[in-house]
């Protein structure tokens, strides 16, 4: 009989002496006896990575993250914290697996980017998030574009205790930058909408876990956006995520495709790319979304290009795959086939009910019914995304007193006030208003949503979130739209506020006004998502601020003035061609 194979061959570099191997031949041999094996247990990858040589040609983003794992770069954090200091180029890269952002140039200070799974917080969080804000730094935050939060001017000294501080209520930063899964987003009214036709936050919550306790989904090629969408009426746009998840009903069998309720997926969007998520012709069960999810992530981070940060994102490899080619290796990964439900030409199924939501203009505000009979969900305004520690500390005790101790942030940089009480709206509702917010939807100011801007962000070329309210401010006074409008400004190409799927965007831009280097933006008109899924097209070139205003006055003007009854802006803007969009843009027709 072979003596059995040890999985130790030396001890602090020497080689094994007989005793040793004596009495570890008879250690492992007892554990096999017991149906304890070793054989399947992997190497730290930590440990492996290691010890492996680095290839020369890495780009440096890549060989950043093999010297040091971004994880791993706490005890440097702590260091910096000691001194104060800002970060170097490679840690400043690698805090950002922790959540931090160095806002150098625009300020010497952090940005905290917090993980939000189904942006869904409760009361004792929003006190402790707006506390530390006001504590440790200058109370500025914003709701994002992902149902997320973000606390800006954090001193390096104090970092550490941010990151405490969010930990300690149950919350993470944890890969909310750089290479990684961001935070994951699902309808903001799961559970609670009339409409929906699952709750989409369980498995949100569930796949968040499995992020946070995976060390393999912290080394993506680059970013990586997922979105769940179980039907109801505040959508969360999952055809812009890498991956998006549509809740359908299947109403007819055929085959081993039973009725009841599946996930379509949705695989590539990136709108800063021009790219939305295209359909992967297949019927996922509910209990099998997390697994299929999970290898679908895994596909994309063994063949990823790491060579090429442009040309990195889930929307790139799938310039060269096929999506059938993704499939196949997800399969693999798998070991079962899914199950085959291509859509139609059109987009459709024949297998699935054809579902049609209320045309609620800006459903993310306003006064809703739940499905629980006697409970209402209240959508609160905050323009562009901006709140101050008082008031999140006063929404979250709107939230104690009048709902159910929680609240819901969404896509559409707001929040949602869930489970109120048919005797408490009238109250809740003056309560908003006199803090300062409000729960009225606007045709025109609820559908403005605006990225960081240059106050706080290197990249961007013009002050978005100034800009947005100003812009707000100037179209409110001059008339007001009987139909709903959205205007997206972002400040750069990253398209963080998403320009290409707004009815109007605004991409920041430098703009020469005699002579002079000033903020402006080019114009994109005809965006949307979902049923209405389209790319905006560019229809004006470097326009400054002070010129955009009378210019989106004459644009909104030109569609009053000759769209058909009844006829949407996005409807308009495709019915003519740029050349005369152009003219009636412009008052020349």
């Amino acid at each position: 009989m072979n003596p059995p194979t040890l999985p130790i061959s030396n001890i602090k570099g020497e080689p094994l002496n007989g005793e040793q191997r004596e009495y570890l031949d008879g250690f492992f041999t007892g554990l096999a006896n017991r149906g304890v094996s070793f054989a399947d247990v992997l190497p730290n990858p930590a440990a492996a990575s290691s010890q492996r040589e680095l290839p020369v040609d890495l780009i440096a983003e890549e060989r950043i993250k093999r010297e040091l794992h971004g994880l791993d770069s706490y005890p440097r954090l702590l260091e910096h914290a000691a001194a104060n200091k800002a970060p170097d180029k490679e840690d400043l890269f690698r805090f950002k697996w922790h959540g931090l952002f160095f806002l150098s140039p625009n300020k010497e200070a952090f940005m905290a980017r917090l993980r939000i799974p189904g942006g869904q917080l409760k009361s004792f969080q929003l006190r402790e998030i707006a506390r530390t804000a006001q504590e440790l730094t200058t109370g500025y935050m914003q709701i994002t574009t992902r149902s997320n939060l973000q606390i800006r001017l954090i001193e390096p000294k104090d970092a550490p205790e941010v990151l405490r501080r969010i930990q300690s209520v149950g919350l993470h930063t944890r890969g909310t930058g750089a290479d990684n899964i961001r935070n994951l987003t699902a309808n903001p009214t799961a559970g609670v909408d009339r409409h929906e036709l699952m709750d989409t936050l369980p498995l949100c919550r569930e796949l968040g876990q499995m992020i946070l306790n995976d060390r393999s989904f912290y080394d993506l090629p680059r970013k990586f956006n997922i979105a769940f969408d179980g039907g109801g009426l505040i959508g969360v746009v999952e055809d812009t995520n890498d991956i998006g998840l549509r809740a359908v009903r299947v109403v007819k069998e055929e085959g081993t495709i039973l009725p009841g309720i599946y996930f379509r997926v949705a695989l590539g969007g990136a709108t800063g790319h021009k790219a939305f998520a295209r359909d992967l012709g297949v019927l996922v069960r509910l209990e099998e979304t997390l697994k299929v999810t999970a290898a679908l992530i895994r596909v994309y981070i063994a063949h990823g290009n790491r060579n090429d940060r442009k040309k990195a994102r889930l929307k790139h490899l799938l310039d060269s795959w096929t999506l059938d080619q993704y499939l196949a290796e997800t399969e693999k990964l798998l070991g079962y086939r899914l199950l085959r439900a291509p859509l139609d030409a059109a987009g459709q199924s024949p297998l699935e009910e054809a579902r049609a939501l209320p045309a609620v203009p800006h459903s993310h505000i306003g006064v809703f019914p739940q499905k629980q009979i006697g409970l209402n969900y209240v959508g609160v305004a905050l323009p562009i995304g901006q709140i101050t520690p008082g008031q999140m500390l006063r929404l979250a005790d709107l939230a104690d007193n009048y709902g159910s101790g929680e609240v819901r942030l969404t896509v559409w940089q707001n929040l949602i006030i869930p489970n109120v009480p048919d005797a408490f709206v009238e109250t809740l509702k003056k309560a908003l208003v006199k803090m300062g917010l409000d729960w009225r939807q606007s045709n025109l100011r609820s559908g403005f949503v605006a990225c960081t801007g240059n106050s706080y962000c290197k990249f961007a070329g013009a002050n978005t979130k100034s800009h947005a309210l100003e812009l707000m401010d100037w179209l409110d006074k001059r008339f007001q739209l009987d139909l709903p409008i959205n205007v997206h400004l972002t400040g750069c190409p990253n398209s963080c506020a998403q320009h290409y799927m707004g009815d109007i965007g605004l991409l920041g831009a430098k703009v020469k006004v005699e002579g002079e280097s000033v903020e402006g933006y080019h114009v994109f008109v005809g965006g949307g998502f979902g049923n209405h899924q389209a790319l905006g097209r560019q229809v004006f070139t470097g326009v400054s601020f002070q010129s955009l205003k009378p210019t989106l006055e004459k644009m909104l003007r030109g569609y009053l003035r000759h769209r058909n009854e009844g006829e949407n802006f996005q409807s308009f803007t495709h019915r003519h061609d740029l050349n005369t969009l152009q003219r009636i843009f412009s008052n020349e027709e």
